[in-house]
């Protein structure tokens, strides 16, 4: 065979390749690469949307993290629910999963109540507990106080507004609760057997025949719960509304984050840098600051997930 033939069906090869990524080179192009390097790009100018953008260098930078007042405790909160609502989340959820299985009848019944909220819009599921959990006339505080239970201040207090939005996240554990089932049933019967018959207890069944089987749904659960935190922004905007008394209209403008920036969250600056006071370059500087926590916190928990395999071996 000829060089120069050679040479061609390499070329053939490549571009029938190149045919067949370019669906997902498009959309990574178009969705991913260019909205990334736009972002960098605006972080280091000054835009308004209005005027050409002109070059300011790090000012941006400066202003976000030395004189922007609301980018720590925004950052804070973030990580707050990164750490805790997740945590809570998966512990629950995998726990909800392990019970229903476990039961021998109704367990479509208990399947379908548990999944039920999860279908709720969040900002309808939002209003509603913000209703539920009112201090003054909210059902929850009047049957905690008729059994002498001191009633939280919940949306209203900045101790309590982020354990409530915790509640919220935990009220709508179904999508959780069915991946965890789908894996629970996956695992072979066979190997709960023969721990059995080693006298294996109930805990190190689940720890050493269980955990191993669904670690990959564990991680899974993690990774995606601390991105979807990361991006967290209808119900917590939504609860520092209702809780705060707002009644957002024309002309007016919301400072988000009620009470005491209790609820504010990173998104939420985003939204409010770069469409209220049209500050993009500023924006894009909390956009890149999600985007790398994002990718550190997936990197560290890809990494730990060699150390979750083991923990059952």
């Amino acid at each position: 065979m000829s060089t120069v033939t050679l040479a061609s069906k390499r070329r053939r090869s490549a571009l029938r390749t190149l045919a067949f990524m370019s669906p997902w080179l498009i959309g990574f192009g178009v969705f991913f690469a260019y909205p990334m390097i736009s972002t960098v790009y605006f972080s280091f100018m000054h835009y308004d949307g209005f005027k050409p953008p002109t070059w300011s260098g790090t000012k941006n930078w400066t202003y976000v993290f030395e004189n922007y007042p609301l980018f720590w405790p925004a950052l804070r909160n973030t990580l707050w629910l990164v750490v805790v609502m997740v945590s809570l989340r998966v512990v629950f959820g995998l726990g909800v999963g392990l019970l229903i299985t476990k039961i021998k009848t109704g367990t479509g019944v208990f399947r379908t109540l548990f999944y039920l909220p999860y279908l709720a819009p969040p900002v309808a599921a939002t209003m509603a507990f913000a209703f539920l959990l009112n201090p003054g006339t909210g059902p929850v505080n009047s049957i905690l106080e008729k059994v002498g239970i001191p009633a939280p201040g919940w949306f209203n207090d900045p101790a309590w507004s982020k354990p409530a939005l915790t509640l919220l996240a935990l009220w709508g554990i179904g999508d959780l609760m069915v991946i965890f089932m789908a894996a629970l049933l996956d695992v072979p019967k066979e190997q709960y057997e023969a721990a059995e018959l080693d006298g294996a207890s109930a805990w190190q069944r689940f720890r050493f025949v269980t955990l191993p089987n669904i670690s990959p749904i564990v991680m899974f659960a993690v990774v995606t719960g601390v991105i979807a935190a990361m991006q967290s922004y209808t119900q917590p905007l939504i609860a520092g509304k209702v809780a705060s008394g707002v009644i957002q209209g024309a002309g007016t403008q919301f400072e988000p984050g009620y009470p005491d920036k209790s609820t504010l969250t990173l998104p939420q600056l985003v939204y409010n840098l770069g469409f209220q006071r049209f500050d993009y370059g500023s924006a894009c500087v909390v956009a890149l600051v999600l985007f790398v926590l994002s990718m550190v916190f997936t990197a560290f928990l890809m990494r730990r997930r060699g150390g979750l395999i083991q923990a059952g071996d």
